[in-house]
């Protein structure tokens, strides 16, 4: 008995937190939940049941906005179909800042939030931009290439839910830029098998050539000791990331402190792959930690990221 206690927990952990945002959802809302991503972004949504309560409904309306732009890029055969999807989302933060949102669940929320929050058009505008150019479908050619995408995409994002919890802090904001840097990192790790089965590697170039590893060894999915040099090199950076955007936690204003607990699913991910030593193909990297809830309401608990 006592060895399901831990996923009993979470389990009922997991149904209180959802509960909760259901029921503030049904309440405010009578746009259709499923515009929330809570299959392609399940991390991101149960953080935002952690958020205060003003902000919780405009966090999920911004990362439906930001699944809305990733999924483009794997749901399209033609680079040029997903251009114009691009080119709809640009158009739709333009109508949102004219106070003209198209008639779509993500676009009304994320209006909603616009105007609530007075949030910077430029950070959502940066998002597409970004995510447009990424539709070159080629490896990043270096880290310092990927960090770029993902201080343009995720620490963006970053940026809009501060705005959305009514912070403006600089250190707030240099944290944000570190954890998303991170984020953007573990990401494109945790996708690597997945894309490696369809026979594509954005892991940078840079690192794949110094220690030898080839496109071909992730499509076949080795598990050699050069190819776990090159996810060690990768993993490495973004616990550098995480580490720094910690050293000056204590400057960082107690608002800010909900948009960061996303961090626990880094850790995580970057404490497993470390425990499979680095082996980036391994079965247990492509299970979720049931117990990422029990952690999450832990961090916030202690209110500390």
């Amino acid at each position: 008995m006592w060895q399901y206690l831990p996923a009993l927990l979470c389990k009922r952990i997991s149904v209180r937190l959802q509960g909760r945002l259901l029921y503030t959802y049904s309440e405010q809302s009578s746009v259709p939940m499923p515009c929330f991503p809570r299959s392609r972004d399940y991390d991101g949504f149960v953080s935002s049941l952690l958020l205060p309560e003003e902000a919780r409904r405009s966090s999920l309306a911004l990362r439906a906005f930001n699944v809305e732009l990733a999924q483009v890029k794997d749901s399209v055969s033609q680079k040029t179909i997903g251009l114009m999807r691009m080119q709809f989302w640009k158009t739709v933060v333009e109508d949102i800042y004219r106070d003209e949102p198209p008639l779509q669940p993500v676009s009304a929320e994320l209006w909603r939030a616009v105007r609530k929050h007075y949030l910077t058009k430029r950070w959502l505008l940066r998002i597409v931009s970004e995510r447009e150019k990424d539709m070159e479908d080629k490896a990043y050619r270096n880290l310092q290439e990927l960090e770029a995408y993902s201080e343009n995409t995720q620490s963006s994002l970053l940026y809009l839910l501060l705005e959305s919890l009514g912070v403006k802090d600089v250190h707030a904001d240099h944290a944000a830029s570190h954890i998303g840097k991170a984020q953007g990192i573990v990401t494109c790790l945790r996708a690597t098998p997945y894309y490696s089965s369809r026979r594509k590697v954005y892991l940078p170039m840079d690192i794949c050539i110094l220690h030898g590893a080839s496109q071909e060894d992730f499509i076949r999915g080795s598990r050699e000791q050069n190819v776990r040099d090159v996810v060690y090199d990768i993993a490495s950076q973004a616990h550098v990331h995480l580490q720094h955007a910690r050293s000056f936690s204590k400057n960082v204003p107690a608002a800010a402190l909900p948009a960061f607990f996303q961090t626990v699913v880094l850790e995580d991910y970057l404490q497993r792959v470390r425990r499979v030593d680095f082996d980036v193909f391994h079965p247990s990297l492509q299970k979720r930690n049931p117990l990422i809830p029990i952690y999450l309401y832990i961090r916030s608990w202690k209110k500390t990221y």
